[in-house]
């Protein structure tokens, strides 16, 4: 049972926001603040990208990038595991016939 959330401050390139979270997930938001932070911090760093708000959408989009490339990674992966689980059961079966 999650608890009544709570307001949570983070701090994203000098700026401090207030989110309400409720207080089993607190740390995993302090962790996902601190990486958007330091992702955005490294795209102003750059010195070609000017303003937060476009700072701020850069860094979503490089984020998802990388969500979706481990995902794709992880699926193959599974993919994977899963042909060759399947070849070891055929051999198996074929092997006890």
């Amino acid at each position: 049972m999650s608890s009544s959330p709570r307001n949570i401050s983070v701090t994203l390139l000098g700026k401090e926001y207030v989110v309400a979270c409720p207080a089993e997930a607190e740390e995993e938001l302090l962790k996902a603040a601190a990486y958007l932070d330091k992702k955005m911090q490294a795209i102003r760093a750059g010195g070609r990208i000017i303003g937060s708000e476009k700072v701020a959408v850069m860094a979503a989009l490089n984020i998802t990038y990388e969500l979706q490339s481990n995902l794709a990674a992880e699926r193959a992966e599974t993919s994977s595991r899963l042909n060759h689980l399947s070849q070891l059961i055929d051999q198996t079966l074929a092997d006890n016939q």
